[in-house]
């Protein structure tokens, strides 16, 4: 495809630069207190537009009736690109963009396919640090909005999967905040209020508008019922479908309120799937009433508080659509069901389309025509992007897919680019001389004390006390009590925190203990003399696992066991009855020192079962101290 601007984009773009100019507002975050950019939504009622605060300062439909075929085509994909840098990648990364995309740095692949966003990944090597992240991001708005002849072009949406949790992409020293799970503890402990999630939506919000992200795949809209569901779990609020609608309409009003593009996923619903759709095709087997009662609520509550976005699932769900197909690429449930029933009007984006469970039953070739008949509006991140892209327009050229069709989609995606003051920060950007600014900003919001503080407050009121029975907690840190820790160390999701047992252990020994962090090889053998042993559990599995395995050598010694269940609460049913049991729902540090000091009694524990625990636990269950 030609790298060059044709005359029908230097209109459209004359066109939406002469509005930008006559109304221009900065859209950088200025304080992590107060975003800056267009303003907090928050209480926007939900019959208005998604994510409108203000009147857009461009007019989209104009521009999308200027534009030729290959460049609105171009702006309904979101790809991943890989590199740290917009112009100057690293020379493996430089390579894998050769060999994925035909060029050699991320700027180039934008101005290639006239891209409507890119999506980050760490694995792309896209998020080392703030800092870096902001450096990116204005260097690829610099190449979206690159002037030809004197006219500029088009921003990117640039996105993000940092959900907080279990699934985050930007680590230290941003702020990590609990996840979804653990914010449904809370609320479940605090009488049902959703306060605190939507203040952590909003600092995680502002973070990424820092960093030049305004959209984020968040929140999980799932609620999750299935134990053993292998791809959810805790990146749900819980298994009330009530409270899960009402923690979901509270990130989303925390997001927009920052300034920055929410995502209620994964509809219709994916939380009672015992199949990864990354690796397969989850079959769901609800009647069309279950759906109604347990799935829809969340994303109705999305919509009602005015999402910008809603992804899709690559699930089967027959009651809904019985012809076979993917959600993803089912129109009867797009279109019939968000947009027709729940009265959708936001951005649809998939799922990744390199994922195994869009993959299945339909070619690359085939399976971005077929989602943007089934309604979709962005294409995430295909396995070839050249090949997807030549394939929508072939389907246009052959009239399977109408221009009009085309059109419908960038509209909305160009609104919502408008509605999230993108437009204003290219025309900032793109004259600006001071590099030092994207600089100032992520310095100025990003892991600040006032966020982590917050974190640290918030992730207090989380941690679940399951079972005490003995009364061995809290621990006196007055008695100087010599404490094991030891079990599961699993990565943090980005790679800059833990390892969780030296976290813990240290984190204890701050608040007065002697605790040792050993592997689970030696711990058995140096759990006689201690006061008691901290096992970690990360997703026990049922029947027979060395986690099982350390736990029953643990309690032969006759030391007093403390179960602390990382990351799934579902631990405790499959193992032995402990001393004492506490479910965290995440490993990150602020979750692991929030523990610490529950463990203590440095803080009371407040977090509530916001998932029941077949077989030992109801939802809701959670102890106090006396």
């Amino acid at each position: 495809m030609p790298n060059h601007a044709s005359r029908r984009t230097l209109l459209t773009v004359a066109a939406v630069a002469a509005v930008t100019a006559a109304g221009a507002a900065s859209a950088a975050v200025g304080s992590a207190r107060e975003p800056a950019g267009p303003a907090p939504d928050d209480s926007r009622p939900g019959d208005r537009p998604p994510g409108r605060s203000a009147a857009p300062r461009v007019r989209p439909r104009e521009t999308v009736e200027r534009m030729g075929l290959a460049q609105l085509v171009g702006q309904l994909f979101v790809s991943r690109v890989y590199g740290h840098a917009a112009t100057a990648p690293d020379a493996e990364d430089a390579a894998l963009n050769q060999q994925a995309f035909g060029v050699r740095t991320p700027a180039e692949l934008v101005a290639r396919y006239h891209l409507g966003g890119i999506v980050y990944f760490g694995w792309a090597h896209n998020t080392r640090s703030p800092r870096q992240i902001a450096e990116l991001s204005a260097g690829l708005q610099r190449a979206a909005t690159a002037p030809v002849d004197g006219v500029a072009g088009v921003p990117l949406l640039l996105s993000i999967d940092q959900e907080h949790g279990a699934v985050a992409r930007v680590g230290r020293p941003a702020t990590l905040l609990p996840g979804a799970m653990a914010l449904g503890a809370l609320a479940q402990g605090a009488g049902g209020s959703t306060a605190e999630a939507r203040r952590a939506a909003r600092i995680a919000g502002a973070e990424l508008a820092a960093m030049g992200i305004r959209h984020n795949y968040a929140p999980v809209a799932d609620v999750n019922v299935d134990p053993a569901n292998p791809v959810i779990g805790v990146r749900s609020f819980g298994a009330d479908p009530q409270a899960v609608a009402a923690l979901v309409a509270a990130q989303v009003r925390g997001y927009q309120g920052a300034g920055v593009a929410a995502t209620a996923k994964h509809f219709p619903g994916h939380g009672d799937t015992g199949t990864d759709s990354h690796v397969g095709l989850p079959l769901m087997t609800h009647t069309r009433e279950r759906w109604e009662e347990l799935d829809e609520p969340p994303f109705r509550a999305a919509v009602e508080a005015g999402v910008d976005v809603v992804m899709t699932a690559h699930i089967v769900f027959p009651a809904l659509d019985p012809s076979g197909d993917p959600a993803t690429l089912s129109r009867p449930i797009v279109t019939g069901i968000l947009r027709e029933r729940l009265g959708f009007r936001g951005v649809v984006v998939t799922d990744a389309l390199d994922m195994a469970g869009v993959r299945q039953k339909y070619g690359d070739d085939r399976v971005p025509v077929l989602a943007l008949k089934a309604g979709c509006d962005q294409l995430l991140n295909p396995p070839d992007l050249g090949l997807a892209v030549r394939s929508v327009l072939a389907a246009v050229e052959s009239g399977e897919l109408t221009r009009a069709r085309i059109e419908e989609s960038v509209l909305r995606i160009l609104e919502l680019k408008a509605r999230r003051g993108l437009f204003d920060a290219a025309a900032r950007d793109a004259t600006s001389t001071d590099p030092a600014r994207a600089m100032d900003a992520v310095d100025a919001t990003v892991g600040t004390p006032a966020h982590l503080a917050a974190a640290g407050e918030i992730a207090d009121r989380t941690t679940t006390l399951l079972a005490n029975p003995v009364g061995l907690l809290p621990l006196d840190p007055a008695d100087r009590p010599l404490l094991l820790v030891t079990g599961a160390d699993p990565l943090s999701p980005t790679g800059t925190t833990g390892p969780p047992t030296a976290v813990l252990a240290r984190e204890l020994s701050a608040l007065g203990c002697r605790a040792t962090a050993l592997p689970p090889g030696r711990a058995v053998a140096a759990a006689p003399g201690n006061a008691a042993v901290l096992v970690c559990t990360y997703n026990v599995p049922e029947g027979e696992s060395p986690q099982r395995e350390l736990v029953t050598g643990l309690l032969a010694t006759g030391v007093p066991v403390v179960l602390v269940a990382i990351r799934n609460p579902y631990d405790p049913a499959r193992l032995p009855a402990c001393a004492a049991e506490l479910a965290t729902y995440t490993w990150s540090d602020a979750e692991l020192r929030a523990a610490a000091r529950v463990l203590t009694g440095t803080v009371r524990p407040t977090g509530r079962l916001p998932v029941p625990v077949p077989g030992r636990y109801p939802l809701g269950h959670g102890l106090a101290y006396g």
